[in-house]
């Protein structure tokens, strides 16, 4: 895409240019004619400046509110509404298909959909609109996980709220609960939303109220006691080239890479679990962020995949501990110009080759009026802390937290000791950062 020179530029435009980006300093990778041309679809302003200093051409395909902070940096960019879901939703396609793209990757999970349908266009695969839709709706995933032997608990959808009282009473009469028997909880989840946006613990039919009526449809799913960890793998030619193991310390609070010797013993099991997945998803490329609870006797159950990068900055963390470029990577297993002795040399060994444990902890104020932003000192002048992205409270009140809540912003540490870095991040949860 054509580039505006800084002398076309309107001075708003221009308070949008970000001195540190490659782009505008000058230093910007050459680019590789010969390698794949990627799109980016939606906004990361760290996988715009890891495609700057990687050798592939891009383009930010990101909303029309993108377009000046693009214009300012010398970013190619094309403006698309993801929202935009009607017959005409092919030109996209066609678009990137004219500007040369040979493929798309998906950066956040509303545009997972968008990818499936782009590249069943630029790669001539047509199944690969329906893979997609199997990553977006978490009760097909589920199904298509059990038609390929993966171990999953019960599930159902769940439409009104007598829907979700029938499957708790179910759930808890197949676990052959008595009279005076505390329930077993269930959990609802959105059917195509990121994390844990429109995840619920339910312990009592009568906390079913809280859900608005807009959540509905919902998925319902069977409590699974087990230890909960993610997985980060790149996928080429159908193969893995790289997984990690994200060890979760509190779900919706906390995680760190790589795990403890304890969850990294599983390794084994666990990458035989991500081979059946990619069979059974028929995965060839690119890369997927699966969860999964590991249960005492060693049993694996499947809880979801992802094929975008995962949240909580996990790629962040990757790179810390690693010292590769999570989104590079992802850019080199989606190019279908890559070939395998450029993915294999991309790639350190796992854990080996691990400089330290990379972890971050999210951050809720635990007060419902607050005034300003105090780093507790017990995390500042903590030895692992390396950083945090926390900024003054825009208003006093807090919002009540919906379901699991959205953090305030993360906090990062860097070690030497895993067992050092859980303990710290459960620790985390007992201070007060907003007062």
């Amino acid at each position: 895409m054509a580039i505006t020179p800084k002398s076309d530029m309107s001075p708003e435009v221009l308070s949008w240019r970000d001195p540190s980006m490659d782009s505008v300093q000058g230093t910007e990778t050459p680019k590789d004619p010969n390698k794949g041309y990627i799109a980016l679809l939606g906004w990361s302003v760290n996988a715009i400046k890891a495609a700057q200093k990687f050798d592939r051409r891009y383009i930010v395909v990101a909303p029309e509110w993108a377009r000046d902070f693009c214009t300012a940096n010398n970013i190619p960019f094309m403006s698309w509404d993801f929202l935009r879901l009607d017959d005409t939703s092919i030109e996209l396609a066609r678009k990137l298909k004219a500007e040369g793209v040979d493929v798309a990757v998906p950066l956040f999970e509303e545009t997972v959909e968008w990818s499936g349908a782009i590249n069943s266009v630029l790669l001539d695969n047509p199944r690969m609109y329906g893979q997609s839709i199997l990553f977006r709706d978490k009760a097909l995933m589920k199904r298509r996980a059990q038609l390929g032997g993966i171990r999953v608990g019960i599930f159902e959808e769940a439409h009104e709220k007598e829907d979700i009282v029938r499957f708790m009473k179910r759930v808890n009469q197949t676990l052959l609960k008595l009279d005076g028997d505390p329930d077993d909880p269930i959990h609802v989840k959105a059917f195509d939303k990121a994390g844990c946006l429109g995840h619920r613990m339910l312990r009592t039919v009568d906390e079913i109220d809280a859900i608005p009526a807009e959540e509905y449809p919902l998925l319902m799913e069977s409590h699974l006691d087990g230890w909960e960890f993610a997985v980060e793998a790149w996928v080429h030619d159908g193969k893995i080239m790289f997984l990690n193991i994200s060890e979760y310390v509190t779900l919706g609070y906390s995680v760190f890479v790589p795990a403890t010797k304890e969850l990294e013993s599983w390794r084994d099991a666990i990458t035989k679990q991500i081979e059946l997945l990619i069979k059974t998803f028929d995965i060839q490329f690119g890369q997927i962020h699966p969860e999964y609870f590991v249960t005492s006797d060693g049993t694996m159950y499947f809880g979801e995949v992802a094929y975008r990068p995962p949240g909580f900055k996990a790629f962040e963390l990757i790179e810390r501990a690693y010292g590769f470029n999570a989104y590079q990577a992802s850019f080199l297993v989606f190019d279908p110009k890559s070939t395998k002795e450029e993915v294999d040399a991309f790639f350190p060994r796992e854990v080996v080759d691990a400089k330290g444990y990379a972890g971050c902890f999210g951050v809720y104020p635990k007060r419902r009026v607050v005034s300003q932003l105090e780093m507790p000192k017990e995390c500042i002048e903590h030895p692992y802390f390396d950083f945090h992205e926390l900024q003054a409270p825009a208003e006093e009140t807090v919002p009540e937290r919906d379901a699991f809540g959205t953090h305030w912003g993360l906090v990062f540490f860097f070690g030497d000791d895993p067992i050092k870095m859980r303990d710290l991040l459960k620790a985390q949860e007992d201070l007060d950062f907003y007062v």
